[in-house]
């Protein structure tokens, strides 16, 4: 499974690569209530085939119709043939149109990429470098149109200073969950719906046999391997759903020590005060034991694994956008 933004670059590039040329659409701003958040993208090519969204389909329609009957190239012309910003909602008649929320307002980028040699090499660096699993940035000149890429990551996915526009594109976040059972059969299914890269950890004998979710990476390696080697960055959460020390210990004794958003533990107050407890035996600070979130999730009075699993995937999700948001 791909992000969004992974599929949007790839198909992007897939397009620049047989000679096509494409319209991208990034969100700069928004007001009001708004389907797609900024950075949000929308890439189309010139007969009309299109991946991505920018809305919940109302601006999708208006901009194919202008595509259609040549509005959008020749505003392109008008121009002078460098990226322009269109702004959505403006007044109320607009707004009732093209239906958007109400009060809500979007301004929108549009960009026509040539396949040239040169963008097609920023689309490959970007794919790539998603596919590495790091951050990085895709610059535009609104004054020229020109594309360059930028080893960055800013707490905004858009920001234009200037004539400069940086909009930073995250690689997908990933979720290791620690333990085959129903919990985490109904957490893997919720992971995978928000576009989370899903691993499933059990080393114990014969407790993978029968847990089967599609798209999910099973393994039985020891967790603190798995946690060192590839849950170890700001875009991994850790989920010990176990119930066993000998697997949710292993695997948090490392993960507490990592830049991951998240890590919890699955368990009651009683078994969450015992774990702290026995983790300073593991070599873990007080100040690294703090960042463990347990009892895992939101308090919703949850008995059921579903529902546990939707307390759980709240919590993280809240995490998630927590440590996105700017300092």
């Amino acid at each position: 499974m791909l992000s969004s933004q992974q599929q949007i670059i790839g198909r992007t590039l897939q397009w620049l690569g047989s000679e096509q040329s494409v319209w991208l659409c990034t969100i700069l701003k928004t007001w009001g209530s708004s389907p797609r958040p900024v950075g949000a993208m929308m890439a189309c090519t010139p007969e009309g085939d299109l991946i991505g969204s920018i809305s919940g389909g109302c601006i999708e329609e208006d901009f194919l119709e202008q595509l259609r009957n040549g509005q959008l190239k020749q505003r392109f012309h008008d121009e002078g043939g460098v990226p322009f910003v269109v702004k959505y909602g403006v007044t109320a008649e607009e707004q009732a149109r093209l239906k958007l929320p109400c009060g809500g307002q979007l301004h929108v980028l549009l960009e026509f990429i040539e396949p040239t040699d040169l963008n097609k090499g920023m689309f490959a660096r970007l794919l790539d470098a998603l596919e590495q699993h790091t951050s990085i940035s895709r610059i535009v000149n609104l004054e020229s149109g020109a594309i360059s890429t930028a080893d960055e990551s800013r707490d905004d996915a858009v920001v234009i200073q200037g004539s400069r526009m940086s909009h930073s594109l995250s690689p997908m976040y990933r979720l290791l969950l620690l333990g085959a059972g129903d919990v985490a059969k109904y957490v893997a299914e919720m992971a995978r719906a928000l576009e989370y890269d899903v691993t499933l950890c059990d080393p114990r004998p014969n407790y993978l046999d029968n847990w089967e979710v599609e798209g999910v990476e099973k393994t039985s390696r020891l967790p603190d391997d798995v946690v060192r080697e590839r849950f170890s960055n700001p875009y991994s959460g850790i989920v010990a759903l176990a119930h066993d020390p000998r697997v949710d210990d292993m695997a948090l004794m490392e993960a507490l020590k990592t830049d991951a958003f998240y890590v919890g533990a699955m368990g009651s107050e009683r078994t969450s005060v015992a774990r702290r407890e026995r983790l300073p035996e593991l070599g873990l600070s007080q100040e690294e034991i703090e960042l463990l979130h347990a009892p895992i999730g939101f308090q919703i009075e949850s008995k059921t694994p579903a529902e546990i699993a939707i307390s759980i995937m709240a919590e993280v999700t809240a995490e998630k956008h927590r440590a996105r948001r700017p300092k």
